[in-house]
């Protein structure tokens, strides 16, 4: 890398594959300054199913963000997603040897590295270890420990859970096209970084990322993730029913959707009608826009329902008293028409489309900032913030050596005095380094 403070964050999508290049500027919003996309191919549902096509369409993505930009990339941070992801709720604590020393950040990351010895089913693998919130000696509703007293350290986790040999094939994918890979995040949690509001956050909001594989949903409440689930539905399958039900090709069926698609039916006269091209000098095809979103009503309308039975698992009977922000779209699917209201009238609850401009800087361009790069965003937040965790890090082990360096230096030179000074552990390594070096340490072991 040419600038230590540059992020790079790589979305592996069933459509497309996105590299964006960004760093944080003077206003600590973020400054995108390539981007590179390429078409996805070997990709289904979110999961590499061709190794040499996926590492192709990486390659292309990573040269078009070099060549926009003008930067070499080194180390990205890559999104995942598909149908394997599944989470869960887990309660766990540890006990403290000395309860008259506060809890600092060593305590609540052992108490994390226990989570991610928790026995999963054969041939899965923990991705994320989310505190929920904290219990000190039996004292509950705890959201940061540090600081405090007690000998009983206990939490609520959300555990986000994938496929090893998915997990696997992404980091081979992104090894073998000549890049180092400095961490995994899922998706809908990248997502919800770029497009949601720290006060939707707290106020309780569902995010919904409509993809081209698949459908991920993020639920957040008192600022704190409370659910994820992967739907393996997207945009993909809404241009498979265009071309059967219309008996067209996928090319023409996607652009259909893209420029005349709608979610409500009722919104087309029945005299409104499009021309296809015949194939090799046949007859045009004739299709009524009516026709044309019924099919794409019907299809929506079940991924909605899908989703919306999901949000009612976590707030129970009535998500709208729960969730008072409601729901936001993002995603390339949520670019299609008259979706908000769609899902406003089946769930009840409000809804907006979210677009990736909150911590965008204020002169980006209008691509940037469409719902479709919503993941690419997230993950170069995510590679930022990740990066600057590694740099307090390194600032607080030099200031520590200095100062027992200064203390040793003052002790030689006054003989009298006696200082004393509390040294601490020289490595204070972050939770996420240590993820990611396991992580570097399996996949070479993998190979």
């Amino acid at each position: 890398m040419e600038h230590e403070n540059i992020a790079v964050g790589l979305d592996i999508g069933t459509t497309k594959i996105v590299a964006m290049i960004g760093k944080k500027n003077e206003y600590g919003k973020v400054e995108i300054l390539g981007i590179g996309k390429s078409k996805s191919l070997g990709v289904h549902r979110g999961v590499v199913n061709n190794i040499t096509q996926t590492i192709q369409s990486i390659q292309q993505a990573v040269t078009d963000a070099e060549i926009s930009s003008g930067l070499k990339i080194g180390d990205v941070v890559v999104g995942i997603a598909g149908q394997h992801i599944r989470s869960l709720q887990h309660s766990d604590y540890i006990t403290r040897s000395d309860s008259d020393e506060v809890i600092d950040e060593n305590d609540i990351d052992r108490l994390c590295n226990q989570v991610h010895k928790l026995v999963m089913l054969p041939g899965e693998e923990i991705i994320h270890v989310l505190p929920q919130d904290f219990k000190v000696d039996g004292q509950a509703e705890i959201k940061e420990p540090i600081g405090m007293y007690g000998g009983r350290l206990e939490a609520n986790f959300h555990v986000v859970v994938g496929q090893v040999a998915s997990i696997k094939n992404i980091g081979r994918c992104v090894k073998s096209a000549g890049l180092e890979l400095s961490g995994i995040t899922l998706e809908p949690l990248a997502s919800a970084n770029a497009v949601l509001s720290q006060e939707e956050k707290e106020a309780g909001v569902a995010l919904i990322d409509i993809g081209g594989g698949t459908t991920d949903l993020a639920i957040f409440k008192d600022g704190i993730i409370r659910h994820t689930a992967v739907i393996p539905f997207g945009g993909n399958i809404i241009t498979e029913d265009i071309k059967e039900g219309c008996s067209i090709i996928e090319k023409q069926a996607e652009l259909l959707k893209v420029k005349f698609g709608s979610a409500w039916p009722g919104e087309n006269r029945d005299n409104e009608i499009v021309s296809i091209p015949g194939l090799r000098g046949r007859e045009p095809k004739e299709i009524t826009l009516k026709n044309l979103s019924k099919i794409i009503h019907a299809r929506v309308v079940e991924i909605v329902e899908q989703v919306y039975l999901e949000i009612k698992n976590y707030g129970h009977e009535d998500p709208k008293k729960k969730l008072i922000a409601g729901i936001v779209l993002t995603g390339g699917g949520a670019q299609l028409n008259h979706l908000k209201q769609l899902v406003e009238y089946i769930t009840g609850m409000d809804t907006r489309i979210g677009y990736p401009n909150e911590h965008l800087a204020g002169d980006s361009d209008a691509e940037t900032t469409s719902p479709l790069y919503a993941t690419a965003v997230g993950l170069v937040m995510n590679s930022i913030a990740s990066k600057e965790k590694a740099r307090n890090n390194e600032i607080e082990i030099s200031e520590e050596e200095n100062i027992s360096e200064a203390a040793s230096d003052a002790s030689q030179d006054t003989s009298d005095t006696a200082i004393q000074v509390q040294e601490k552990p020289k490595e204070k390594v972050k939770f996420f380094d240590k993820w990611a070096e396991k992580f570097k340490e399996f996949l070479d072991n993998a190979e």
